[in-house]
């Protein structure tokens, strides 16, 4: 291990995240009874201009009567290069002072993106009397926001997670995609010829890089990572999918755009009672190896060492987030 100490992010469960739009109150209490991890309430995208200022009453109201059930709940503001934005911060959180746990910021580009967000969500804090730390979730989803993910990750103590955003990252880029998310046929691998002449065509996943990346960056921060949406709700074994390879990456929850994706996620990213008992079981292995003055012993026909401990413990620390005791 470096000597440098790695920060970690307050400790949350976020297999699920489910975006409400601001503008549908009748969708609020719904979320709040649902099995989501986290709601985010939306006033960016899911919002139409003229709509914005009702969606802030709306929210406000919804922090201050609503019982969320002990769910994380967030707020997703407009764009830094809107109007809209510090109306939304301070509207929001002056209007529903320790209420709200995440602030969501969108299209992060820099890391003095992070800043402005944070020395005003710090002004407010202050001036409300607010006893309850306000963390930020970033969603990187521009060339400009890849480029500077590392500033971004580590620009203000409050940050908590990355997130992903594939619609307009894939614009930005200026990708060959009109879908969110999922796999794209022009974009596989063609094999070599086998002896009778035949060759396979393999799909592959577009996205794979700034996922991967997206973890290197929020992991080296003690960040979480978040993958972002996956547009067809109706295609569950394609969100599936998607999510899989994003768990595989090292992401630990994905979004849900509607309430069908939830549980496909918290499936996804949830861990199997027998995940957990083995992870148990190495580390009780590598106890018991290390009292007898052993580096790695053989277990269930495999070998473990030190680095089984550490992918171990992970596993048990999620697990215990999600209340899995057993």
């Amino acid at each position: 291990m470096s000597f440098q100490e790695i920060r970690q992010a307050p400790s949350r469960l976020n297999r699920s995240e489910l975006a409400v739009p601001g503008s549908r109150v009748e969708l609020f209490e719904k979320a709040a009874k649902s099995a989501v991890d986290v709601i985010f309430l939306d006033l960016e995208d899911a919002v139409a201009p003229d709509a914005k200022p009702q969606a802030r009453k709306n929210i406000i109201q919804a922090l201050n009567d609503i019982d969320w059930n002990g769910k994380t709940v967030s707020v997703r503001i407009n764009g830094l290069d809107t109007h809209y934005a510090y109306r939304d911060l301070v509207d929001v959180l002056e209007g529903a002072p320790d209420k709200l746990d995440l602030v969501m910021i969108p299209k992060v580009g820099t890391a003095a993106d992070v800043y402005a967000v944070d020395m005003l969500i710090t002004q407010i804090e202050t001036a409300t009397k607010a006893k309850k730390r306000i963390g930020l979730e970033m969603i990187i989803e521009s060339a400009l926001g890849m480029a500077n993910i590392d500033a971004i990750a580590g620009a203000s103590k409050r940050n908590e997670s990355l997130h992903f955003g594939v619609a307009d990252y894939a614009a930005s880029i200026k990708a060959k995609t009109v879908d969110i998310g999922g796999p794209h046929p022009d974009y596989g691998v063609l094999t070599a010829k086998d002896d009778s002449g035949k060759r396979d065509y393999f799909w592959a996943d577009p996205w794979h890089y700034a996922i991967s990346r997206l973890v290197v960056a929020a992991r080296s921060n003690g960040l979480r990572a978040v993958d972002g949406p996956f547009g067809d709700f109706s295609d569950a074994d394609g969100f599936r999918a998607q999510a899989n390879r994003a768990l595989v990456l090292g992401c630990e929850g994905k979004w849900a755009i509607h309430p069908s994706q939830v549980g496909l996620a918290n499936d996804v990213f949830g861990l199997k009672e027998e995940e957990v008992k083995k992870a148990r079981r190495i580390i009780e292995a590598m106890a018991q190896a290390q009292k007898e003055g052993k580096g790695a012993v053989a277990l269930d026909g495999k070998l473990i060492d030190n680095a089984s401990i550490k992918q171990a413990q992970v596993l048990v620390q999620m697990a215990e987030r999600a209340g899995l005791k057993a």
